[in-house]
Parts: C-alpha cells; sequence; structure tokens
C-alpha cells in the first residue's frame, strides 16, 4: 500500500475550504492531485471522473448538487463526500460512496478516509475457494462471479468484463486487473486480453477462441498459454 498512488481532483466551490483540501491532499505520500473544480458544471464540462481514481466532491455545489453530479457518472472512480452537514449523510448511503467528511475538516478523520480508498484500491488476493469478487460498475457494486467471466478486454484506462449474463465497464488497467484473477483459471494471451481458461472451444498457435469469439495469441505470450492450458 506504501507504494500506491491515487490521482484524485476537489469539486468544491469554496476556495477556502479547497485550499485547505489541497494542504491536506498534497501533503499525503498516496495522494496525487489533477485539478480542482469550482462547480458541478465545470467538473463535469471537463469530465472530472475520467482517468482519475478518487474524487472529493462537495455535497453543497451551485449549480449541480454533489449527489445530481454523481448521477451524472456513467463510470465512477471512488468518491469521497464532503459537506458542512451530516444530515446528507443518511442519502449518501443510496450511493457507492468511500467515506462522508464533515467540514472543518480534521487530518486525523482526512487521513482514515484516505485509507478507505487506499484500501478498496488494493488488488484482491483470491483465496482458495473464492467464487466470487466485487467491482465498481455505473457507480455500483457488482458481484461478479468467476465462473461467469468469459474474458476481459482492455479499453483504455478501463477494463470490459464480458461474462455469461452481462458486461461491465470498470476503471482499471489490465495489469491491476489481472492481478484480482486466479492464474489457475485466467490467463493473458494478449495485450488487450485476459480470458478464463475454462470457456476455450479451441486454439492454435496464432488464435483462440472462446465462446465463439477469436482472439489473436501474441506470440510473446505464447509459452505462458500452452503452459497454463496443460494446467487448467
Amino acid at each position: 500500500m506504501d507504494d500506491l498512488k491515487l490521482t484524485c481532483v476537489i469539486i468544491e466551490d469554496s476556495i477556502l475550504h479547497s485550499k485547505e483540501l489541497e494542504k491536506l491532499i498534497t501533503q499525503h505520500p498516496n495522494l496525487n492531485l489533477k485539478n480542482t473544480y469550482r462547480n458541478g458544471i465545470e467538473a463535469k464540462k471537463n469530465k472530472a471522473n475520467k482517468n482519475v481514481d478518487l474524487i472529493f466532491l462537495t455535497v453543497e455545489l451551485p449549480f449541480i448538487n454533489g449527489f445530481d453530479l454523481i448521477e451524472t457518472f456513467k463510470e465512477s472512480p471512488q468518491i469521497i463526500l464532503v459537506s458542512s452537514t451530516p444530515t446528507h449523510a443518511f442519502r449518501a448511503f443510496d450511493y457507492t460512496i468511500t467515506d462522508y467528511l464533515l467540514k472543518p475538516l480534521l487530518p486525523l478523520r482526512f487521513h482514515k478516509a484516505v485509507k478507505k480508498a487506499l484500501h478498496n484500491a488494493q488488488p484482491t488476493t483470491n483465496h482458495k475457494g473464492e467464487e466470487h469478487f466485487f467491482v465498481k460498475s455505473n457507480s455500483r457494486k457488482v458481484k461478479i462471479n468467476y465462473m461467469d467471466i468469459k474474458w476481459i478486454e482492455a479499453l483504455g484506462d478501463y477494463v470490459k468484463l464480458v461474462t455469461e449474463k452481462s458486461n461491465h465497464i470498470v476503471l482499471s488497467s489490465m495489469k491491476d486487473f489481472e492481478k484480482k484473477l486466479p492464474d489457475s483459471q485466467f490467463v493473458r494471451i494478449h495485450k488487450s486480453y485476459i480470458i478464463n481458461l475454462k470457456r476455450i472451444e479451441k486454439f492454435n498457435n496464432t488464435m483462440v477462441e472462446v465462446e465463439g469469439k477469436k482472439i489473436t495469441l501474441s506470440r510473446s505470450r505464447r509459452d505462458n498459454f500452452m503452459s497454463a492450458i496443460g494446467t487448467s
């Protein structure tokens, strides 16, 4: 966790409070501040939820409040809500948020919230007997069964999980997501594809067919794939 860095943004209309947050963030060894936005319209225009790991979002924003802004996010990073009152905390349960902080911000409480975010960002360790894990998709936690996954596909700063029932877009790199998967069942056969070995229908030296989809087998990953096939 010491090496983990979360890129974050602030959405806060008060200059005083945004400066306070900026100071706390820049002093934290695991946080990297990307930008600060003064209201929801500015945040939407600049796609504040894209390519970041964490948003510090004030509830009482002008024009668009924090909750309404969250609902405009098709994909959402982790969110720590900030408010001048505890009265919005109950409503916050309707959303997938990491924590709820009250103004004025207390450094110890701030660090506790960041610790939660860092924990959530940690790759999931797969223990023997685990059959599922959770991902954040469309601002909601979604349960994914390993056996239901067909393949995982890279989409820029996101990955696309293709499963038996539906598809999910998740903010993650392929490298980080690969760590969530048991290597006895999943193997990366291309820079853009990880496949479920139990879903393979046919393969040769250049191609693997998974549930009717033909996926290129990279030359550099061929030996690793063949080894995985032998032990799957």
